[in-house]
Parts: C-alpha cells; sequence; structure tokens
C-alpha cells in the first residue's frame, strides 16, 4: 500500500511540474528594463511588449499557457492591444484594479503662459487630435454651451438657441463644433459636427446618424460644444487645431504649472478578435482600471434591425469570434463611448464583479450580426413580404453571441453623451443571463432588449432604478420585438398573425425570462415591453412605481410581480395573443388602451379596491381575483413580502425574496445606491383625467389625455385628438379619409392639442376641405379630408 502511495505521490508531482513548466509568466513594471524578457526581477516596461512576446512563445509553441502579470503603476497605450487566436489562453492580470491602469491618454508636457485674467494656454504637438482633456486623474469640460450643471437634466445644461443665428454670429470658427440634441419624441439623442455656415447664417451639419428612428433635432433640448467663444467658466478647455494651441481655465485653487495632464488618444484598449472558424479561446482580463478613451459618436452606426437603436459596433474592450473568455474584477470609467462589445460570434463570454461608471455609451452590449437574421428588415416602415420570406425559425447562421453572463457588475452615469445607450444592451443573441447588477443614474434603459432574435435570456435578482433620465417613453428594461410576423400597419400584422399563429415564435424561439427582480422607473414603466415583443416569462418581481406595460405581442405570462402604486398597462393587444396575467399584486385599475382582445387568461390577481377589480370584471376577467390590503410587512423598509394572513395568499400569490437585490460583491455593494421607496398611496381608480368621447361628423373622437395614450400611438407628446370610431358615410373618412386609431396633430397648419383646439379651427373652415396632419401607424402624413 505504501508503494502506491509513493508512486500516486510521483505521478502528481510529475504532473504538476509539467503544469508548471507549461506555464509562463510575463511581468509589466512602469519602472521595468527595456529590452528585456519580462521576468519578476527585470520585467517589460510596456504591455505592447509583453504581448509581443507572449505572441512569438505562443508561435514556438500553442499549448503554453502565458499569464501576463501587470503591476502598480499607470500603463499609457499608444495602440490598443490586440488579442488574435493565437494567443489562446493569455491571462492578463493586474494586482488589484486600485492599482493598475491601463489609459487611452498620453500624458502632455504644457509649457503654460496666461493668456487673460481667468485662462492659460499651452502649444501641443502638431497633429494631436483628442476630445478628452484629464486634469489630475479627473475629465474637464470641453468648452461648450450651456455651461455644465450637474442638475441641468439633458446634457447637464440644455439650450434652445444653442446654434441659432445670432449664437453663430458671434463665434469666429463655427466649423469643427459639435451640436447636440435629443430626438423630437426624446427617443435618443443625435449627434452632428458644425462643418461650415450656409449664407443665411445657420449651420451645416454632418451626422445625425445616431438613431433609427428619423426625426428632426428637438427644439428645446439641445446643447454646443468645442467653441472658443464659449470657453467661459472654470474647468473648461479648447484645443485650437488650426494654431496647435491649448486653451484652459483651471479651477480655482489649480495650478497649470504643477497639474498632471493627460489627453485621449486611443477609442478602444484591447481587441479579442479571432473568427466563428479560429475563434479566440479562454482570454481572461482582471484586476485593472481602465480609462480615458477618445468619445466615438460620430462614428459609423449601424442600424439594429428594426428596434429604434443605431449602434456603432465598438467599444474599449471589445470580443467578436470568442469563446469562454472574460473579463473579472475590473473598473472602467471615463470612457468615451462602448464599454465591452460581445460583437457577433461569441460564446460563453463572463463579465463578473466590474464597476462600470462615468463613460459616453452604453456598458455592455451583446450584437449579433445581421446575417444570422432571416429576411430581416432595419427600419421600422420596411417589411419582407411572406411571399418573399424565410419562414425557417431561429438564427441563420452562428455570427451571434450565446450562453453569456453579465452577473455582479456595479454600473451608473453611463450614456454621459449619447443617449440612445443601456447598462446592458442585447440584440440578436439568445441565452444571455443579466444576474445580481445594479444599474441606475442612465439617460435611457437601464437593460435593453431590441428584439425577439432570439430569446433564451435570463434576467434575474438585479436591481434597476433611476433610469430614463434624459430620455422618454421607455422602461428601466425596455424591448421590441419588431421581428418577422411585425408590420408597421396593424390591419396587415392581424392577417399575417392570423394566418400564420406560429409567426411570432419564427424569431422568439426562446422564452426570455424575468424574474426575481427590482426595478423603479420615475419617467416610463418600471417594465416596458414595446411593439412586438412576445414569448416573456416574467414573475417574482418587486415592480416599485410605474407598473407593467404589455404592448402588442405574443405568449407573455405575467405571475407573482408586485406593482407598487400602480398596475398592468395592456396596450393595443391582439384579439388572440395568448397573454396571461395571474396571482399578481396591483395597486389599481388596468390602464388599457385600444385593446383588441384580453389574451388568454387575466384572474387570480389580488387589486387595492373593490372598484379597481370591478372595472376588470366588466370584461368577463379576474372573476376570481380579490380586493384589500395585502398586509406587506415593512414596506417602509424595502419588504413587500405579504403577511401569514394576507387575502393575497388566497389567490395564489406567494412570497418572494426581498434581500437578494443588485450587486453581491462586498466591496461593490458597499458603493451601490438603492432605490427610494414610494410611500403607499391611497386606492383608487387611476382614470388618468380621461377626456370625454364628442362626435364630430357622426365620428366619435377625443383628446389625447395620457402618457399611456401617447405610448399607445406613437406620439411625441400627449397631446392631439384620437379617431375613436368612424362611420363609414362621414365625408371625413369616405375617399381615403380618417381611420380609427388616427391621431389629428394639426389643422390647417395650426396644432390641435386637444378636441377644443381642434373645433375652434374646424369651425373657422369655411371651405369643404381641411387639411390635416395625422399619426396614424406611428407614422406622420398630411391628409386632406371632407367637411361637407
Amino acid at each position: 500500500m505504501k508503494k502506491i502511495v509513493l508512486l500516486f505521490t510521483a505521478v502528481f508531482l510529475l504532473i504538476s511540474c509539467s503544469i508548471q513548466a507549461n506555464t509562463i509568466e510575463l511581468f509589466v513594471s512602469v519602472n521595468g528594463v527595456k529590452n528585456s524578457k519580462g521576468s519578476k526581477s527585470k520585467p517589460f516596461l510596456t504591455i505592447e511588449e509583453a504581448v509581443k512576446r507572449a505572441t512569438v512563445l505562443k508561435e514556438k509553441d500553442t499549448s503554453l499557457s502565458i499569464v501576463i502579470n501587470i503591476l502598480p503603476g499607470a500603463y499609457h497605450l499608444t495602440e490598443s492591444i490586440q488579442i488574435p487566436s493565437i494567443l489562446n489562453g493569455l491571462q492578463i492580470k493586474g494586482t488589484d484594479a486600485s492599482e493598475v491602469h491601463i489609459k487611452g491618454s498620453i500624458p502632455l508636457k504644457a509649457n503654460w503662459k496666461k493668456y487673460n485674467s481667468t485662462m492659460y494656454v499651452t502649444k501641443v504637438p502638431k497633429d494631436l487630435n483628442f476630445d478628452q482633456l484629464i486634469v489630475n486623474g479627473k475629465a474637464q469640460i470641453l468648452a461648450r454651451y450651456p455651461n455644465y450643471d450637474e442638475n441641468g437634466h439633458y446634457w447637464q445644461g440644455y439650450a434652445a438657441d444653442a446654434i441659432s443665428k445670432e449664437r453663430i454670429a458671434t463665434w469666429k470658427h463655427p466649423k469643427g463644433a459639435y451640436f447636440h440634441a435629443l430626438h423630437s419624441g426624446r427617443w435618443g439623442g443625435f449627434h452632428f459636427k458644425i462643418t461650415g455656415v450656409n449664407e443665411d447664417g445657420t449651420a451645416i451639419l454632418e451626422g445625425g446618424q445616431q438613431n433609427n428612428r428619423a426625426s428632426k433635432p428637438h427644439e428645446e433640448f439641445r446643447m454646443v460644444e468645442n467653441v472658443f467663444e464659449e470657453l467661459d467658466s472654470a474647468g473648461e478647455w479648447f484645443l485650437d487645431k488650426t494654431t496647435d494651441k491649448l486653451y484652459y481655465w483651471p479651477s480655482e485653487g489649480l495650478n497649470p504649472e504643477t497639474t498632471t495632464f493627460e489627453v485621449s488618444v486611443l477609442k478602444d484598449l484591447i481587441q479579442v478578435v479571432g473568427t466563428l472558424e479560429n475563434p479566440v479561446k479562454n482570454v481572461s482580463i482582471s484586476n485593472i482600471t481602465f480609462e480615458n478613451t477618445q468619445r466615438t459618436f460620430m462614428e459609423v452606426y449601424e442600424p439594429l434591425l428594426r428596434s429604434d437603436w443605431n449602434i456603432y459596433r465598438g467599444s474599449a474592450i471589445f470580443f467578436e469570434g470568442t469563446e469562454n473568455c472574460n473579463v473579472t474584477n475590473s473598473e472602467f470609467t471615463n470612457l468615451g463611448g462602448n464599454v465591452i462589445m460581445a460583437s457577433k460570434y461569441n460564446k460563453a463570454l463572463s463579465i463578473i464583479g466590474n464597476h462600470i461608471h462615468e463613460c459616453g455609451g452604453s456598458a455592455i452590449s451583446f450584437v449579433g450580426d445581421p446575417s444570422a437574421v432571416r429576411s430581416p428588415s432595419f427600419n421600422y416602415k420596411e417589411f419582407v413580404p411572406v411571399a418573399e420570406m424565410d419562414t425557417i425559425p431561429g438564427p441563420k447562421n452562428e455570427l451571434y453571441p450565446r450562453n453569456c453572463l453579465v452577473e455582479d457588475n456595479l454600473i451608473h452615469r453611463i450614456g454621459r453623451i449619447e443617449k440612445q445607450t443601456a447598462g446592458v444592451q442585447i440584440s440578436m443573441a439568445m441565452d444571455i443571463t443579466v444576474r445580481h447588477n445594479s444599474i441606475y443614474d442612465v439617460p435611457r434603459a437601464g437593460i435593453n432588449i431590441g428584439d425577439g432574435t432570439w430569446g433564451g435570456h435570463i434576467l434575474e435578482f438585479n436591481d434597476v432604478f433611476n433610469t430614463v433620465l434624459e430620455t422618454s417613453d421607455h422602461g428601466s428594461f425596455n424591448s421590441w420585438g419588431r421581428d418577422r410576423f411585425w408590420h408597421p400597419k396593424r390591419a396587415v400584422m392581424d392577417s399575417l398573425t392570423t394566418a400564420n399563429p406560429n409567426m411570432p415564435m419564427w424569431d422568439a424561439i426562446k422564452t426570455t425570462i424575468i424574474r426575481n427582480n427590482r426595478f423603479r422607473c420615475d419617467h416610463g414603466w418600471d417594465i416596458d415591453l414595446d411593439d412586438g415583443s412576445s414569448n416573456y416569462h416574467i414573475y417574482n418581481n418587486l415592480l416599485l412605481n410605474n407598473g407593467l406595460k404589455l404592448r402588442e405581442g405574443f405568449n407573455r405570462i405575467a405571475e407573482n410581480n408586485i406593482m407598487v402604486n400602480n398596475s398592468l398597462h395592456p396596450h393595443v393587444w391582439f384579439v388572440e395573443s395568448g397573454d396571461v396575467f395571474k396571482h399578481n399584486i396591483v395597486s389599481d385599475a388596468y390602464q388599457d388602451v385600444r385593446l383588441l382582445g384580453w389574451g388568454k387568461e387575466l384572474d387570480y390577481n389580488f387589486f387595492s379596491t373593490e372598484e379597481a377589480m370591478l372595472k376588470s370584471q366588466i370584461y368577463n376577467r379576474d372573476k376570481h381575483s380579490g380586493f384589500g390590503d395585502p398586509l406587506f410587512k415593512d414596506p417602509a423598509r424595502a419588504d413587500f413580502t405579504v403577511a401569514e394572513n394576507s387575502p393575497a395568499l388566497a389567490v395564489g400569490f406567494k412570497n418572494f425574496p426581498m434581500d437578494e437585490f443588485g450587486v453581491q460583491k462586498p466591496s461593490l455593494k458597499k458603493l451601490a445606491k438603492t432605490p427610494e421607496i414610494p410611500q403607499l398611496k391611497k386606492p383608487s381608480i387611476n382614470e388618468n383625467n380621461v377626456s370625454p368621447t364628442i362626435a364630430w361628423l357622426r365620428n366619435d373622437i377625443k383628446s389625447v389625455s395620457s402618457a399611456q395614450e401617447q405610448s399607445a400611438y406613437g406620439l411625441n407628446t400627449a397631446e392631439g385628438v384620437i379617431v375613436l370610431k368612424v362611420w363609414s358615410q362621414s365625408p371625413a373618412v369616405q375617399n381615403n379619409g380618417l381611420r380609427a386609431g388616427d391621431v389629428i396633430l394639426s389643422a390647417s397648419g395650426k396644432k390641435t392639442g386637444t378636441v377644443k383646439d381642434f373645433f375652434v379651427i374646424s369651425a373657422a373652415n369655411t371651405g369643404a376641405e381641411l387639411k390635416l396632419l395625422i399619426m396614424r401607424n406611428q407614422s406622420e402624413q398630411e391628409l386632406i379630408i371632407k367637411t361637407k
């Protein structure tokens, strides 16, 4: 027996020696030695040298495992690190994210001189282009109007006259300025570069490619930057590229002569890129802070199918054609665009335990290739005819992310410049798990799914709140499903899905699960399943403010959720949607808009009042539901579990954990905020000040009177006159006139915010025709109707 033990020990030691011999550790230090071989005693001076050495070693022996150890210090990259498949198994790890900094910026040696009483100026190397100036580790403000105000809302300060002719006339060199404006419906942002000035004094603009739902720039929510004449407050700077001079107004108490300056020169830091046939495998990046890249809002953008999004396919840390890679325990800050992106084919990418904040674009994005989508459409109004459509379910090829994990990350204050962004963005992907993340202080949705291709995602135990801060008509969670079955004309879509009942599942082939999350949105819905979103199972979620919106879609099950001070918002459902809503606690009556049907089952829910329950029972729903006080245990301390004697238990509601939301990593949990817990409102039926229905030329019309109607009809504002019902013999209807569902926005060129406005204009019209601007199928169009 002793001989067997000794033999086993010898074999074990032999294997251990073999593993150690097969692993090579390289070291990098800011105090390294030039032309060294990267040993611990004589480390490399740069990361680039270590990567080159690793490549040489792997080319000689592909079985080697290589670890690049980055010792404490700041590393200024002059070009992004490229990791191809030859470097499979590579580990790049710092000692700790607080000690190791990889930067897309380089130090700036400046010879500052006084320019005036407040500003300094220095020459910079010719052709040095940068759009971020970092002073003592903090990004400064590119000269702008209006001035930066942390509480200034959109872009931390906006002004309608940002590029007015009068303002432009005060600028000596407008060329090169950046103009930022929200979408007219506040669905995202537009970014332009001013390339000159027209004869009439208006700006010549280049750009605006960042949004997939075209519109004019918002008339009010605007900002301009990179203008010398707007350098008028502390912390602002401007680079004059014609003279290679940098101007800077330092903050009070800061001496430029004893200050560290850096300028951003790279837009990406690490690119891990392989192919489907030869993927990069098992690359690990950990314990590093990444910072100071250039902004990317003027790069080429591409549409994400028929979602409202366009996106720049790039990021500071970029993965494409990879398997089993991971990014862990790192920090990402002051990055100018997207932070981490999985593009096209990626399998089992893990992003765990990171802190992402103060960045310009989205935090984590999974974006497949459109070639993987069968019969794709790329704009809201596009549609592939059924006769030409590929009708096979599922993806066409393998160029999409799948089986990836986003876990235990703290994400906040992203989208600092780009507004069509998310904490986690998913499009053309399958089986993405997003778990135990805290996401807040973001301009748009915390988590966004752009389409139904191909589902299977699991979103669980996330804490998502303080969202939709600078946009409109979204939710803390937001999604679309404008897949093959979806058509911008509702009547066509109804006929398509009636003829092909399984069509909605051709793309959404797997169920997406949203469970055990806490959501709060004060400027939209807590959960917003928008156009076409299908095949969802939503359960055990705590919704703290604005409830659950389910717009037209199929096969959604929402059960055992708590909707504090709110309810279900069913919008424009199909006759046979297959939707189920049961065992939920709701605080109000359903806020339904333009329903053709009430789904498969709405029952066994618990309402705050009998009146709220009766409103549903009128439609022969909720026959077994109950009402009353659910007896929450301790809502003031965020515990919405119900007591053992709660009447909600009688309709099938079951308690779920209230202490597992958000990030769990101790160091990040200590930093993370939690949402404000609302006071419970007194129960009432919320009719949202619904305006009365009024007959006009024997057609039923009413004023738009709620945010729900604004969303349902795709309006920019909650204004207009809804045509509820038409009489076929009405002169306003004949000859392709008004239709039920139209919204009248203006008449005779004058705004019709309400029915009263419309009647005033109509009464003043002496002719037999009336020119209207209407919204039909979420698209504006002009229409001339008969009034006699």
